[in-house]
Formats: C-alpha cells, sequence, structure tokens
C-alpha cells in the first residue's frame, strides 16, 4: 500500500510504501519530546515528493539516525539510519501519514533510555 505524509505545513512531503503491521514508540530522549509513533520501512520505500534539502537532519547520541524535521514548522515526519544488518532503512513517524488510523495500529513499546 502506498502512503503519503508531511510536515504540518506541508514544506516536507513524502510516500512510504509497505504495510503497516505495528508502530514503536520509543521513550529515548528524542522520541519521547517529539511524540513519534514510527513504522520501520526499507529507505528504498521512502519517496521524498519534496527536495530533500526541505527537510533539515539533527544528530545526537552516537549520530547514526538522521532526525528529519521541517525547518519552517519543525515537525518530525521520519528518520533515516541502517538496520542491524547495514541496510537502509527509514523511520516513518506514522502521525505524519494522512489518511490512518491510528488507534487501530498495534503499538509496541521500545526502552530505548536503556540501549
Amino acid at each position: 500500500m502506498k502512503y503519503t505524509g508531511s510536515c504540518h505545513c506541508g514544506h516536507v512531503q513524502f510516500e512510504a510504501e509497505g504495510e503497516i503491521d505495528s508502530g514503536l514508540s520509543c521513550n529515548c530522549s528524542m522520541c519521547q519530546r517529539k511524540g513519534s509513533l514510527l513504522w520501520f520501512i526499507p529507505r528504498s520505500a521512502l519517496h521524498l515528493l519534496t527536495p530533500d534539502d526541505h527537510a533539515s537532519t539533527y544528530l545526537f547520541n552516537k549520530h547514526v539516525i538522521q532526525h528529519r524535521f521541517c525547518p519552517r514548522c519543525g515537525i518530525h515526519p521520519y528518520g533515516e539510519g541502517k538496520a542491524p544488518n547495514g541496510d537502509a532503512m527509514a523511520a516513518i513517524n506514522l502521525r505524519c501519514l494522512d489518511g490512518i488510523d491510528l488507534n487501530a495500529i498495534t503499538v509496541h513499546h521500545y526502552d530505548g533510555r536503556t540501549v
């Protein structure tokens, strides 16, 4: 299935392809503050509809995850990184996708504070 998503103001827009089987709620210092509900897909399944430079990047901790956000409205629609096997991955903030019922999605909790 193909989903469309964006930041709040629309400066960052994208499509994500795949089946949403669940979302991940992480309690690390970053995710807890921004309230992300993450869906992980191969980076090749994330298609930007706006130029890549419309999103800014924030790095912290080990600098392995690129937390992408809109410099205009501040919303974090996705992140980019590597899976444990080295494959390029995208972490889509499900709260930024259009037309989905968040209440119907199973949420798994991840303790990112102790990792």
